[in-house]
C-alpha cells in the first residue's frame, strides 16, 4: 500500500532526521520535506503563536495543509506537548502525537508516546551563576535555550541558543533592562535531542501499528478503539474498574475484535474492588 510512494513529512524543525530513515526502511516510501512549509503557524512552544486546538487536531491540520499545499496524498506530522505527567503531576513529561494520513486509501493512523525523558523546564534568574546552573542542569549546549525578559513577556525573545558566548551575551542584553531574566528549554526538535529520541520511539511504534493488519480485509492500522472495564473481583465476582478487554476496529471495513484479559489477569485483587474495599 505504501511502497514507492512519496511521503511528505510536515515539519520545519528537522524531525525528518529520525522519521525518514525508519519509514523509508520499513514502509518503502520516499520521504520529502518542504522547508517553506511553516508549522509554526499552528502554534509555538515559546508562546508567540498560541496553539488553538488539541494536539491530535493540530497534527491532522499540519498533514492536511501540507497535502493541499504540495498536492500529495500521503503525509505525516507530529505535535508535542510539555507539562506534568497525566498521573504523576510532579514529573515533567513529553507527550508526542504522531499522525499519518493516507488520502488515497482513506486511512488515518496515529500513535501517542508519553515520556518522562525530557529536560523541559524554565526559571527566573538574576545572575550569571543562576543562569549557568540552569543551563548545566538541562544539558546545554547540546540542548538549546530560550531567553525572555519575563516568562509571559514576548516583546523580546532570543531562541535557539547553543553556545556559552551567545547565552551570556543575550543574558547581559536582557538584564541591563530589568532585574531578572527568564530562561527556558528550547523544545523545538532540532534544539532538543531528548525530544528527538521520543519522536523516534513514536515513529517505531507507529510502524508497528501500521503493520498490524485487519484480520478481515488486511488494511493496515488495526487498532484499539475501546477499553472495556469490568474485570471481576477474585473474592466477590463483581466487576471492578480494571480493564477486562480491548476492542479493536478496522477503519476500512469496520470489522471489530475483542481481546479478553489483555493484561493476562482473569480476576482482580479485592483491594481494588469497590464492594470488598469501599
Amino acid at each position: 500500500m505504501f511502497k514507492d510512494r512519496t511521503l511528505l513529512i510536515a515539519t520545519k524543525h528537522q524531525k525528518e532526521k529520525v522519521i525518514a530513515p525508519i519509514l523509508e526502511k520499513e514502509l518503502g516510501v520516499k520521504c520529502v520535506v518542504y522547508p517553506a512549509f511553516d508549522t509554526d503557524l499552528f502554534g509555538t512552544f515559546s508562546g508567540e503563536i498560541e496553539r488553538d486546538q488539541d494536539p491530535l487536531t493540530t497534527a491532522r491540520k499540519k498533514c492536511q495543509s501540507a497535502m493541499n499545499t504540495y498536492n500529495c496524498d500521503l503525509a505525516i506530522a507530529s505535535e508535542g506537548s510539555f507539562g506534568s505527567h497525566p498521573s504523576a503531576f510532579f514529573i515533567p513529561t513529553d507527550d508526542e502525537i504522531l499522525v499519518l494520513i493516507d488520502k488515497k486509501n482513506g486511512l488515518e493512523i496515529k500513535i501517542r508516546e508519553i515520556s518522562t525523558e525530557t529536560n523541559f523546564g524554565g526559571r527566573e534568574v538574576t545572575t550569571e551563576q543562576e543562569l549557568l546552573e540552569f543551563a548545566n542542569a538541562v544539558g546545554f549546549p547540546s540542548h538549546g535555550l530560550i531567553l525572555k525578559k519575563a516568562e509571559a513577556d514576548l516583546s523580546e525573545i532570543k531562541k535557539g541558543i547553543t553556545d556559552s558566548h551567545s547565552l551570556l551575551e543575550a543574558f547581559h542584553a536582557f538584564i541591563s533592562k530589568s532585574t531578572s531574566v527568564w530562561v527556558e528549554t528550547d523544545m523545538r526538535a532540532m534544539y532538543n535531542p531528548q525530544r528527538m529520541k521520543v519522536i523516534e520511539k513514536a515513529t517505531l511504534r507507529l510502524v508497528d501499528r501500521i503493520k498490524t493488519l485487519c484480520p478481515a480485509c488486511q488494511s493496515p492500522g488495526f487498532d484499539i478503539t475501546e477499553v472495556q472495564k469490568g474485570l471481576p473481583c477474585k473474592r466477590c465476582g463483581l466487576p471492578t474498574n480494571t480493564t477486562l478487554s480491548y476492542v479493536s476496529t478496522c477503519q476500512k471495513c469496520e470489522h471489530s475484535q475483542e481481546e479478553l484479559y489483555p493484561k493476562q489477569k482473569t480476576s482482580e485483587d479485592p483491594k481494588f474492588c469497590d464492594y470488598c474495599n469501599p
